[in-house]
Formats: structure tokens, sequence, C-alpha cells
């Protein structure tokens, strides 16, 4: 059953990159970043995949430009907030949801929160580096940010050389180790086929952790392993996005 309406979101452009889908795109992705990022982790992806799908990433409050906004610190009004700019943004087309790390957790609620309201929900969901079971956040997430962003490899030089930038990152891993620790598993499954991806050598995953989708989904269509840690998708974008480009026409045209 539903929660009631969802809720107003101010400025619902903000949140997307770019603001405007490709009316020309038969397909739609939406792409949620990690905790402390940004949607210019996905810079390069709209490049990698064909004409035909839209690529909109997501942009959260409170880092790079929406940094003098106040970050969320509870999962469920966040949810809420990307179920509503999500409902906005449909006009017919089927649409892929994916996510890394907190992304997989908010894209993964997020199509909880769709379904339960019986607005559709995406034909694919894509979750990488992060898993329902076998996921293991570390205390610095919470506990001390800016360790946590250097422990995660998720500090790139040129926001480490900026103060305003680093201070705002820092905010925001902060606020982010919150909404991850907000979630209290439920067992909830989802209504579309699930793929999943990791490094190989994640430290935040126990073995086997990302096949625990396979619960979650009536139809887990298995998780591909690729070298490398927690952000083994910055050497790896290429192949995850040629992936996705097989996978979003198959599974959209039964959506």
């Amino acid at each position: 059953m539903g929660r009631g309406p969802l809720p107003e979101v101010q400025g619902a452009s903000r949140w997307l990159h770019p603001a405007d889908a490709e009316p020309d795109a038969g397909l739609r992705l939406f792409l949620l970043h990690h905790s402390g990022g940004g949607a210019s982790m996905y810079r390069e992806w709209p490049g990698q995949l064909p004409a035909s799908v839209s690529v909109q990433a997501v942009q959260l409050p409170g880092r790079q430009e929406r940094r003098r906004e106040a970050p969320y610190t509870r999962l469920v009004p966040l949810v809420e907030a990307l179920a509503r700019v999500v409902s906005d943004e449909l006009d017919g087309r089927a649409y892929a949801v994916f996510g890394h790390s907190m992304g997989a957790l908010l894209g993964y609620r997020l199509t909880v929160e769709l379904e339960r309201r019986g607005l559709p929900g995406p034909a694919l969901l894509a979750v990488s580096g992060w898993a329902p079971r076998g996921f293991s956040a570390p205390a610095a997430l919470s506990a001390d940010p800016l360790e946590a962003l250097r422990l995660l490899g998720g500090l790139p030089p040129e926001v480490a050389a900026d103060p305003e930038l680093l201070a705002a990152a820092v905010r925001a891993m902060g606020a982010d180790g919150a909404v991850c620790a907000d979630h209290l598993d439920d067992g909830a499954a989802v209504g579309c086929p699930v793929v999943a991806y990791s490094g190989r050598e994640d430290p935040l995953l126990a073995p086997e952790a990302m096949r625990s989708w396979a619960g979650r989904t009536p139809e887990f269509l298995g998780c591909r392993t690729f070298p490398g840690d927690h952000f083994y998708l910055r050497t790896h974008a290429r192949a995850i996005t040629a992936d996705l480009a097989q996978l979003l026409p198959r599974y959209a045209a039964g959506s």
C-alpha cells in the first residue's frame, strides 16, 4: 500500500543532468551516484551508450553545484523525493535505473517505492558495489567522513585541492553515511529483472554478496565481476555500458 501523496520537490530539474531527456531516444536510463559523490562520476557515460538511450544522472542535494543545499540524512525522505523526481519524468518510454554503492541502495528502494505506489517501475534495475546481504560499510563512513573518502578512493585530486569542494564532499559523505545507516532490510523484492556488477577485490563485499540479489527479483541476470576494488567502475565503465547497451533494449521491449 502507498504511504500517501509523494512529497513536493522544489526545482526538480536540478536533480537531473542533463535536465531534459533526449526526445528522440526510445529508452531512458537514470544513474545514481555513490556516497560522497555526485553526478559528474557519470560524465562519460552518455557518449558510451547508443543514441537510442537517453542518459540522465541524478544529482543529490549537498554536493557539487548543489553543495549549498542541505543533504538528506534519512533514507525514506530521500527515496520519496527521488520517487517524485522520477515519476514526474515518466513519459511512457521504458526506463532503467543504474546505481553504484549507495546509488544501488537508492535504486533498489526507489524501485520498491514506485512499485508499491502502483507507478511504472523500471524495465531493468542495474546495481553495482552494494548488495542487500554481505555489504559492510566502513566504520569511518559516519565517524570520519574524510577518512572514509580516502579509504574508499572516492576523493578526486581536484576535490582534495579545493577547500570549498573538500568541505562539501566531507559534509555529503557524512550525510550519505547516515542515509545508508538508516536502511533496515525488510527483504523487499522488486518486480523487474536485476543485473549486478562488482569489483573482484572490493573490500566492502563478502564473497557471493552480489548473488543475494537473486532473492529480490523474479529474474536475476547474474553478476558481472571485474578486476578492481570498490571503485572498479572507473576503469571498467566502457565494459559496463557495453553490457547495458545489450540488455536495455531486450528488457525494455518486454516492459
